[in-house]
C-alpha cells in the first residue's frame, strides 16, 4: 500500500469516490480497481515509476501488440521514448491467486508480447511471484538462463546479478516485512505449486515446504555484510540446477546447528525449488512482524492439518488466557507434552518476550541489548521444551518455533506418555527428567484410548490400573493396594498423571479436558486421585462450541492444578484412610451393610415357598419312616438326592428364578443405599479435612469467537484470565483469602 500512496501524493494515479475506479493521469486512462488484476497492475506500474525511475510519460497501459491476435494488449509497456515507437520494458500482470499452470501460461503471453514488440525485458507479476527476463538477447525459446534477478532501472544498461542484499545497499533491494494475509496467501502458493495437483501428497509437499522455509530464515539469519546479495534468490543467467545446489549448501551448514529439525535431504528438482524460491525470495521472515507471521503459518498449518491429518489444534483465545492466566517468568521451566504444533509454547515465548519489553520501558536494560535478547532467548533456549508423538506435527512445532524466532531446540518427537528415561534415551535429549518442571500447559489428545496389548507402561500409571473399591475392600477384607491392569485407558486420563510426574512439587498444570473427567459418575477414581495429588486451583468451563471451528465437539474445561509435595500425599492418604476405618467401624454403616449381606445369602439359601415345600416334605416323610422304624441309611440318603432333585429342578423354574431376582434386587438397593450414605458422608469428611480450600469456578459463555470461528468482539477470557492470575499467586504466595482481598 505504500506505493498507492505514494502514487496519490505524487498524483500519478486517482480514485473516484468509492475506489472502484482508478485513472492513471499520464496515461490519461481508467480501469475498474475492484479487479484483482488491476490491483497488481496498478502497484505494478507506480514501482516502475517509484523504484526504477522510469518517466511516467514514456509508460502505456493496454498496448496493442502488432502481429497477434487483433485484441491482444500488453498490460504494461515502457518505452525509451515519448512517442511509443521503442518498447523497452513489457509487463504482464495477473492476479494474486492464479496456479503455477496459469502463472507458466503468463509467462508464454508476455514472451509473445515481447518478441512482438521487440522489447528487451519481460517482468510477468502476479503480486506475490515475479520474474524477469532477458528477451532480447537470447533464443525466442530460451526460459531459463535468460531469467535475470531484477530489471535495470532507468539509466543502467543492465540490472545487478541479484535483487536481494543486505540493507539494500549496492544497488539492490532489502528483503521485504509483510503482512499476514500475504504470508498466508504465499505459504498456500508454495504448497499448491509443490503438491501441483497430485504430483506428491500434500504431507510431503509440506514438508518440503517447511525445509526451504528453514533454509530461507537461516540464509536471513547468516550474517552478511550490507550490499552483499542473500542466497536464497534467483539470480541472473543462472540455470535452476545452481539454485538448487545453492539451497541445498543452506539447508546442509543450517542442518550442522540443527540436526534434529529435519533427518531427510531436500527431496525437490531444480525447476520445484526455483518456483518456490520465486515466492519466498523477497519476503523477510525474520523481521516480519512476529504475530503477523505467527498468525500466517498457523493459519495455513491449521487448515492444512485439519484437512490432511484432522487435528485439532487449540484455539488462540484459549491458549492465552490459559498462558496469561500463569504467573511465569523467564526462570521457570516449561513444558507441553502433547505439544502438537506449538502453541503454548510460542505463547509462553511471547509472554517472556513482552516481559523483555516491559522491563526496557522500566529502564533495565536497553532496547535491542544483549540483555534483552538475552532475556527472552536464553529462555528459549534453555526452559521451553515439548513433546509430540508425531513426527511429522513436531517437526512443524519446530519449524513454528524457528518461525517465532527460536526455541525449537527441545521440541522431540516422541510419545508422551513414555517413560521419561527412556525419551531421554532415544532422542538424547537428557533435560526430559521427572519433577523438573514449574509449569505445564497443554491441551492433550481427547477420545483415544492406550490399549494394554499394545502399550505396556500403561501399568506403570496408577490411573492405569483398577484398584478395589475402599468399602469393598473392607467387607471382603481385601488389600485395598490390590491392583489390576485396565484393558485400557483414556489418553487424558493418564495425562493427567504423566503431567505429575514432570513437575516439580508446587508446580502447577493447566489443562484442557473433557467434562467427562469432571462429572462422569464412572471416573470419581480420577477425581479421587486428583484431589490426592494435587491442590485444585480453578476449573474454567468453556462453552459447547469452543472447539466447533476446529472440527471437534467435545464440552471441555481448563483445570488449573498445583502439584503437593511427596509428604502432603502422604499427609491425605493417611486422612484417608483413617475417614474410611472410623466410618465403616459406625453401626449404620459398616455393620449395617454386613449384616445386609449375611441376610441376604441366609435368605437366598432358604428360597421360597416352593423351596420350602419341598424341604418341608423331606422332613415329614423322613420323620414318618422314623415313626414305624423302617428309615434306614441307605433310604435317608436315596429320599435326599431325591429332594435335591426336585429343588434343583424348581430352582429352574421361571418363578422361582423371578422370585431370586427380586429378593436380591433387593437387598442390594438396601445395601447400595448403605454404600451410598457412606460415600456421602466420606465425601463430606473429605472435603473438611482435605479440600477445604477455595477453588476459582468460572463458566465462559463468549470467548472471542463463534462456532464458525469468527470473531464475535467479546472475549470473556481475557478479564478472566487477569482475575484468574492474581488467584493463582495468591494461593502461591500463601496470601491472606483471594476472594476476601477481592472485595476490599
Amino acid at each position: 500500500m505504500k506505493l498507492i500512496e505514494q502514487g496519490l501524493k505524487k498524483a500519478l494515479i486517482q480514485f473516484d469516490a468509492e475506489q472502484k475506479n482508478i485513472s492513471y493521469l499520464n496515461c490519461n486512462k481508467k480501469y475498474r480497481y475492484s479487479d484483482p488484476e488491476e490491483k497488481v497492475r496498478a502497484e505494478t506500474y507506480l514501482s516502475l515509476i517509484l523504484d526504477y525511475g522510469y518517466e511516467p510519460e514514456k509508460i502505456d497501459l493496454e498496448f496493442k501488440v502488432p502481429h497477434r491476435t487483433p485484441n491482444n494488449l500488453a498490460d504494461i509497456v515502457v518505452f525509451k521514448d515519448k512517442a511509443f515507437k521503442t518498447p523497452y520494458i513489457v509487463v504482464e500482470c495477473k492476479k494474486a491467486d492464479i496456479s503455477e499452470a496459469e502463472f507458466s501460461q503468463a509467462i508464454e503471453q508476455g514472451f509473445g508480447n515481447a518478441n512482438s514488440l521487440k522489447a528487451k525485458f519481460l517482468w510477468i507479476e502476479s503480486g506475490v511471484k515475479q520474474n524477469f527476463y532477458n528477451v532480447a538477447d537470447f533464443p525466442s525459446m530460451e526460459r531459463e538462463v535468460n531469467k535475470i534477478a531484477n530489471l535495470p532501472k532507468l539509466n543502467e544498461k543492465e540490472g545487478n546479478a541479484f535483487k536481494y542484499t543486505k540493507a539494500g545497499k549496492k544497488g539492490g533491494v532489502e528483503l521485504e516485512k509483510v503482512e499476514q494475509a500475504e504470508l498466508t496467501r504465499v505459504f498456500k502458493k508454495c504448497h499448491d505449486a509443490l503438491w501441483d495437483g497430485g504430483k506428491r501428497n500434500p504431507s510431503e509437499a509440506f514438508d518440503e515446504l517447511d525445509k526451504l522455509i528453514f533454509c530461507k530464515i537461516w540464509d536471513e539469519r547468516t550474517p552478511r555484510k550490507p550490499g552483499t546479495p542473500y542466497d536464497f534468490q534467483i539470480f541472473s543467467n543462472e540455470k535452476a540446477v545452481n539454485l538448487l545446489n545453492r539451497v541445498k549448501g543452506l539447508y546442509a551448514e543450517g542442518r550442522k546447528k540443527d540436526a534434529e529439525v529435519f533427518k531427510e535431504d531436500i527431496r525437490l528438482i531444480a525447476a520445484e525449488l526455483e518456483t518456490v524460491v520465486g515466492y519466498l525470495s523477497k519476503l523477510n521472515l525474520s523481521e516480519t512482524d512476529l504475530d503477523s507471521k505467527g498468525r500466517a503459518f498457523e493459519t495455513f498449518m491449521g487448515d492444512f492439518f485439519r484437512g490432511d491429518f484432522g487435528q485439532y489444534f487449540t484455539p488462540r483465545p484459549i491458549v492465552q488466557f490459559v498462558i496469561d492466566s500463569l504467573p511465569f517468568g523467564n526462570e521457570n521451566m516449561m513444558l507441553d507434552p502433547a505439544c502438537g504444533s506449538g502453541g503454548f509454547l510460542l505463547y509462553e515465548l511471547d509472554k517472556v518476550r513482552h516481559q523483555a519489553d516491559k522491563m526496557v520501558e522500566e529502564g533495565y536494560f536497553k532496547s535491542d541489548s544483549r540483555e534483552h535478547y538475552a532475556y527472552w532467548h536464553d529462555f528459549a533456549e534453555r526452559n521451553l521444551f515439548g513433546i509430540e508423538i508425531s513426527e511429522q506435527i513436531a517437526r512443524t512445532a519446530k519449524m513454528n518455533m524457528i518461525i517465532h524466532d527460536d526455541g525449537h531446540t527441545n521440541v522431540v518427537a516422541f510419545d508422551g506418555l513414555v517413560a521419561a528415561e527412556k525419551l531421554a534415551h532415544e532422542t538424547g535429549n537428557q533435560n526430559f527428567k521427572l519433577g523438573t518442571f514449574d509449569f505445564i500447559a497443554t491441551n492433550p489428545p481427547f477420545g483415544s484410548s492406550i490399549k494394554k496389548s499394545e502399550k505396556r507402561y500403561l501399568a506403570d500409571y496408577d490411573l492405569g490400573n483398577k484398584g478395589v473399591d475402599w468399602v469393598d475392600a473392607k467387607l471382603k477384607n481385601i488389600n485395598l493396594n490390590k491392583q489390576d491392569v485396565r484393558i485400557q485407558q483414556s489418553t487424558e486420563v493418564l495425562f493427567i498423571e504423566q503431567c505429575f510426574n514432570y513437575l516439580k512439587a508446587d508446580g502447577v498444570l493447566a489443562m484442557v479436558v473433557p467434562d467427562g473427567i469432571l462429572t462422569n459418575s464412572s471416573l470419581q477414581y480420577v477425581r479421587d486421585w486428583v484431589e490426592n495429588h494435587f491442590r485444585i486451583l480453578a476449573v474454567v468451563s468453556m462453552p459447547q462450541t469452543a472447539f466447533s471451528a476446529t472440527g471437534a465437539g467435545v464440552k471441555s474445561s481448563v483445570i488449573f492444578l498445583r502439584k503437593y509435595s511427596e509428604e502432603k500425599i502422604a499427609a491425605i492418604l493417611e486422612i484417608r484412610a483413617r475417614l474410611q476405618d472410623s466410618l465403616f467401624e459406625k453401626a449404620e454403616y459398616g455393620v449395617a451393610i454386613e449384616e445386609l449381606e449375611q441376610e441376604k445369602k441366609r435368605v437366598v439359601k432358604k428360597g421360597d415357598a416352593g423351596c420350602q415345600a419341598i424341604d418341608d416334605a423331606w422332613v415329614n416323610k423322613l420323620e414318618s419312616l422314623k415313626a414305624q422304624g423302617s428309615l434306614t441309611a441307605g433310604l435317608r440318603k436315596e429320599l435326599q438326592k431325591e429332594a435335591k432333585v426336585e429343588r434343583k429342578a424348581y430352582e429352574a423354574s421361571e418363578g422361582f428364578k423371578v422370585w431370586k431376582v427380586e429378593v436380591t434386587d433387593g437387598f442390594n438397593e438396601r445395601i447400595r443405599n448403605l454404600k451410598e450414605a457412606l460415600q456421602e458422608d466420606y465425601v463430606e469428611q473429605v472435603k473438611r479435612e482435605v479440600t477445604d480450600y477455595p477453588i476459582f469456578m468460572a463458566i465462559a459463555e463468549n470467548i472471542g469467537y463463534d462456532a464458525t470461528g469468527r470473531e464475535t468482539g467479546v472475549n470473556e477470557l481475557v478479564p478472566l484470565a487477569g482475575e484468574l492470575r492474581r488467584f493463582i499467586e495468591s494461593v502461591i504466595e500463601e496470601q491472606a483469602d483471594f476472594f476476601q482481598l477481592a472485595s476490599l
